[in-house]
């Protein structure tokens, strides 16, 4: 019987068959040891050197393309210049103060009649809505009773100075007669101006004079400016009260304002006159307007001083409340490093950077600072030199590139 395995010698084992698939496997295993060993050295394939590459960009944050892909990019210099910066920014359309009021209720009393509805364009003057009120009666009798009295104190002037003529009165009774007539006088008028601002037409007036007649008597919430209705603040038999209730507004819509916050050193930038460019939607044109005022104080809670923006207002397209998107083209002319917008990209955090274009041929990643948008570019603040070279058309190829 043959020994146990344990017993045998290493040769035994060595000597035992072994199977067709174990042979297959050794001579493949062979095969290509041998070409490995055999096979002379050649240059890396592309996949092989941007192997490499990236190796060596992760090593010394550089990184290398071949000579037939840098010939394909363009490096540029750069260098200060004078530019004027274009300062991005959102606003909210307002009316225009200058050319919008709120109408104020000149007398207490119920609203009878709406005359002019929302959207209607009125003129200085037209009626807006009439108003019945017992302050109408208390006006009229106040106009009534100063116009009796001024006529009554005219006759006694006129009366005293013929007596004064005829040597009958003494100079003093004539002076007081002069005083009672300019005062009688100047009461009629208060109490006719009195019937205007509360509302009474000139008509009614003039009835007033003659000692007409009169029926119900409604005072009229006029327009005090040319312009649109663009609130109605007040219904029919709502209690108005003097004084106080806001009936209406009414607004000059052919131009508006547009409140701007502007931040930081932007400001310095800014200027009364300086033109903007306003973008209601992308799909429409920019409209044209200027700077037109620009506050001495700055928010304290943003930290952001307020920039008023005259705009053109054609078809009404701007709406009050509406948020805006502007461009404030800068008359003053600043000097610095601007480079063009495909130089500037983005890392994983977000952040602006540049390719710098190293002596060495290679390139590496360097964080730069925007400042103020310039047409055809940005402003450079902090990161670059001038005379250092950078990546521009072909940057985000190498960005790309260099995470493969």
């Amino acid at each position: 019987s043959s020994a146990p395995l344990a017993l045998r010698s290493p040769l035994s084992l060595l000597e035992r068959p072994v199977s067709k698939a174990t042979n297959r496997i050794a001579t493949v295993t062979l095969c290509i040891a041998a070409v490995g060993a055999c096979t002379p050295a050649s240059k890396d394939s592309p996949k092989d050197a941007a192997t490499a590459t990236s190796a060596d960009s992760a090593s010394t944050g550089t990184f290398r393309v071949t000579d037939e892909q840098r010939t394909r990019l363009e490096i540029i210099t750069v260098n200060p210049t004078a530019f004027r910066p274009v300062i991005e920014a959102t606003g909210t359309v307002a009316f225009n103060g200058d050319h919008s009021t709120q109408v104020i209720s000149p007398i207490s009393g119920p609203v009878v009649r709406l005359v002019a509805p929302l959207g209607a364009r009125v003129s200085a003057g037209q009626t807006l809505a009439t108003v019945s009120s017992p302050d109408f009666a208390a006006a009229v009798a106040s106009f009534r009773k100063a116009e009796e009295a001024a006529r009554n104190t005219k006759r006694i002037l006129d009366r005293n100075e013929q007596l004064f003529a005829n040597d009958a009165l003494a100079r003093s009774d004539l002076d007081q007669s002069r005083t009672d007539a300019a005062s009688a006088g100047a009461d009629r008028d208060a109490t006719e101006q009195q019937l205007r601002a509360i509302g009474i037409d000139e008509a009614t007036i003039a009835a007033i004079h003659d000692n007409k007649p009169l029926g119900v008597i409604e005072a009229a919430i006029r327009a005090p400016i040319p312009g649109t209705v663009v609130e109605r603040l007040i219904t029919p038999g709502q209690l108005l009260q003097a004084g106080t209730t806001s009936a209406f507004t009414v607004a000059d819509l052919s131009t508006v304002w547009v409140q701007v916050s502007v931040y930081g050193a932007d400001v310095a930038s800014v200027a009364v006159g300086d033109a903007v460019d306003i973008f209601a939607d992308a799909s429409t044109k920019p409209l044209a307007g200027h700077v037109d005022f620009i506050a001495s104080i700055v928010d304290p809670g943003t930290r952001a001083t307020t920039v008023r923006v005259l705009a053109p207002n054609p078809g009404q397209l701007l709406k009050r409340d509406l948020f805006v998107r502007l461009q404030l083209h800068s008359s003053r002319e600043h000097k610095g490093i601007v480079i063009p917008p495909s130089s500037v990209l983005r890392d994983d955090d977000n952040l602006p950077f540049v390719f710098i274009a190293n002596a060495d041929k290679s390139f590496s990643r360097r964080r730069i600072t925007l400042g103020s948008a310039v047409k055809g570019g940005y402003e450079i603040t902090e990161g670059l030199k001038a005379g250092e070279q950078i990546l521009s058309n072909g940057a985000l190829f190498v960005q790309f590139a260099e995470h493969q």
